[in-house]
């Protein structure tokens, strides 16, 4: 949208919205207290303060779910070639097809709009036609060396976290844009429906918008592109569809239900619009509540074509047990815990929004506990919610912008709050996201008339609210930027948060698996050991809180391996294999263990002690046995200690894996001939 152009052709004109003189009126302010009243000047400063706000996040790295939502989408490695099937599949087919657990998108997640610009942007960064890595893929001049500015992170090592990573700094700055260019379509939107004769209100509730820092997640996490874009076409379809009411252009309804169907590509809140715009145009166009319905009939059309195309790709299960607590945080609550906890949950957001500390991109189990009706905090967020509720009720007849408000509010809170939908996780600063548009509207109104109350000279409330925003504004923006730095990659948000939720599971298994990166790093070499111990204290809470953490296993597996405590390795990935038998990296865990058990019978061979050696060595044998190495050197160790049959029996294995395994031959037919026996 241009929004220039539907200034330009507002110019000279005023807004018709008729409202009763004792009603709405009496809500807006008396007094303009910016010099720049105008859209343009105030789209500029909004522009401006999201820039500053969130120009470090640029440099960030990726972290949390970028890794699966781009990194690991073979669809979106493809580039414009991927995009059929990002509009065809599940958000995270790709990504739990190569984990074997197709059965997790019992769910649904049809959000493909975002995904499409990343397949895009992947375009012009480097495409893979099959959408896989190839080996030594961040080799990007192929010349078979480590070259610097091929290690994208700059932690010393070259993977392929190197080869999905190439192209991340742009995906941040295309992230920081599109919400700059979400905040100055609100801003439009607020100025033109919500307060069309207060543009102090609207660049007020805009300038709260843009500064809030719960909406770092939202711009730092590459993957919760969704979220803005959601926002930016849910504005666009109020927009236009208020347009159309003026202008009655074929065209201007058909920007308006193409809108609505992005908005809805984008993130399924934007079907909020079936109570939403008929409200609008209750409130703010002064239409009957019949005539206010009857607005949203086109709309209707696009719903269910959404739908049809939603329910012909995601397939719900609904018959599929969901039993990790970590998708399904309630797992382990009574009916009354579960909703009790709910409740209580959905005040956790109010007190974020009030005052934004500390923040966390986690707050799965067990980061908030179970609660009975019994806690104090249950009441107090039924009564809160209920106090919304009947004010926004006694305010609608009066078509008060506070019904508007705490009608977004409410609206976007009822998809996130898993009252009555199961989103599969407790809460998170994303999920706020839209509901915090009805709560920038609400303390924009209540802070420009809590000021007129306290004085009536308007040079008292100009100074009183500048000196308010400016402070706001001043700590908002330190909160952020410091917020945008823990976003900078995983090890520094996991690292981080897991003092905000000490008590969560993922929160925990998440820190572990960050330490062990950071051992791994060569600068790290002389804190490998201190780096790995803070590692299992991580890991070992994790499981203790969630005794079936598959992840945590297999991390503390890996721990103890590079510690050289195989007994535990094996202890740990043992328990991957009971709890997900299906996991694909169980083979090259048993690869990976049998090499260990090989490698240290042959140290012991080194030191003569044979008998250790052929004790590891047959345990090599017993987790891989069609490794022929392992068989020729057990077959050795054998031979040392005279048991020719056993070697001859570990030599004919190796052979028989590997015909040509020289080593072998050799040992076996000797034997054979010094034995005087024939196979």
């Amino acid at each position: 949208m241009n929004v220039s152009k539907l200034k330009n052709k507002q110019a000279g004109k005023k807004v018709a919205v008729p409202m009763k003189a004792n009603e709405s009126t009496s809500a807006l302010p008396s007094f303009s207290l910016f010099p720049f009243s105008d859209f343009r000047k105030q789209a500029i400063i909004i522009a401006a303060i999201g820039l500053i706000f969130y120009f470090n996040s640029f440099f960030n790295d990726y972290a949390l779910d970028d890794g699966i939502v781009i990194i690991k989408n073979e669809y979106v490695q493809q580039g414009l070639k991927g995009i059929s099937k990002i509009l065809s599949k599940d958000a995270y087919d790709s990504f739990y097809r190569s984990m074997n657990a197709q059965d997790q998108l019992s769910g649904g997640r049809y959000r493909p709009l975002s995904i499409v610009t990343f397949a895009i942007e992947q375009e012009f960064l480097g495409t893979t036609p099959d959408g896989k890595q190839k080996a030594k893929c961040w080799d990007r001049n192929n010349n078979n060396k480590t070259d610097p500015e091929e290690d994208i992170n700059h932690d010393g090592l070259w993977n392929d976290y190197d080869c999905g990573a190439y192209g991340m700094h742009l995906r941040h700055v295309v992230n920081a844009l599109l919400y700059i260019l979400s905040a100055v379509v609100l801003l439009y939107f607020l100025r033109y429906i919500v307060f069309p004769h207060s543009p102090d209100m609207a660049f007020i509730a805009t300038l709260l918008f843009t500064i809030h820092p719960i909406h770092t997640e939202v711009v730092a996490n590459v993957k919760s592109r969704d979220e803005i874009m959601s926002i930016l076409f849910i504005c666009l379809t109020f927009i236009y569809a208020f347009r159309y009411k003026e202008d009655s252009k074929t065209s201007t309804l058909l920007k308006a239900l193409v809108c609505f169907f992005l908005a809805l590509l984008s993130k399924e809140y934007a079907v909020m619009l079936i109570v939403l715009l008929p409200l609008a145009f209750y409130l703010f166009k002064n239409y009957s509540v019949g005539k206010s319905v009857k607005t949203f009939l086109p709309y209707t059309f696009i719903i269910l074509i959404y739908l049809m195309i939603r329910f012909s790709i995601v397939v719900i299960k609904a018959d599929v047990p969901d039993n990790e607590v970590l998708n399904n945080p309630y797992l382990f609550a009574t009916k009354s815990q579960k909703i009790a906890t709910e409740i209580s949950t959905t005040f956790n957001y109010l007190k974020l929004l009030l005052f934004p500390h500390p923040l966390s991109a986690d707050y799965s189990y067990n980061s908030i506990p179970y609660k009975n009706f019994s806690h104090p905090l249950v009441w107090l967020s039924i009564l809160v919610h209920v106090g919304m509720i009947y004010a926004g009720i006694k305010l609608f007849k009066k078509r008060h912008v506070l019904t508007f408000a705490i009608a977004f509010y409410l609206a976007n809170l009822f998809l996130v709050c898993n009252i009555v939908l199961n989103i599969g996780a407790t809460m998170g600063e994303r999920l706020i996201y839209h509901s915090s548009v009805g709560f920038v509207i609400a303390l924009s109104f209540l802070l420009v008339k809590g000021i007129e109350k306290i004085s009536t000279a308007p040079s008292t409330q100009r100074i009183t609210l500048a000196t308010l925003l400016v402070i706001i504004t001043l700590a908002s923006g330190f909160k952020t930027i410091e917020r945008n730095a823990d976003w900078k990659n995983d090890i520094t948000l996991f690292t981080k948060d897991v003092e905000t939720v000490p008590n969560s599971a993922l929160a925990n298994g998440n820190a572990g698996a960050r330490y062990i990166d950071m051992a791994d790093m060569p600068a790290n070499k002389s804190r490998e050991q201190e780096l790995l111990n803070k590692a299992i204290t991580y890991l070992d809470k994790a499981i203790a809180i969630h005794p079936r953490y598959v992840t945590s296993y297999i991390n503390r597996g890996l721990v103890y391996f590079k510690l050289d405590d195989l007994e535990k390795t094996k202890a740990n990935w043992d328990m991957v294999e009971l709890y997900y038998p299906h996991y694909p990296d169980i083979p090259r865990y048993h690869d990976l263990l049998a090499v260990g058990y090989l490698n240290k019978g042959l140290n012991f061979g080194k030191e003569h002690k044979y008998a250790e050696a052929i004790e590891v060595m047959e345990k090599a044998s017993q987790i891989n046995s069609n490794n022929p190495d392992i068989w020729y050197n057990l077959g050795g160790a054998y031979y040392t200690v005279k048991n020719y049959s056993k070697a001859l029996d570990a030599w004919a294995r190796a052979i028989q894996l590997n015909p040509n395994h020289q080593q072998a031959l050799q040992g076996y037919t000797m034997l054979k001939q010094m034995m005087g026996t024939h196979r």
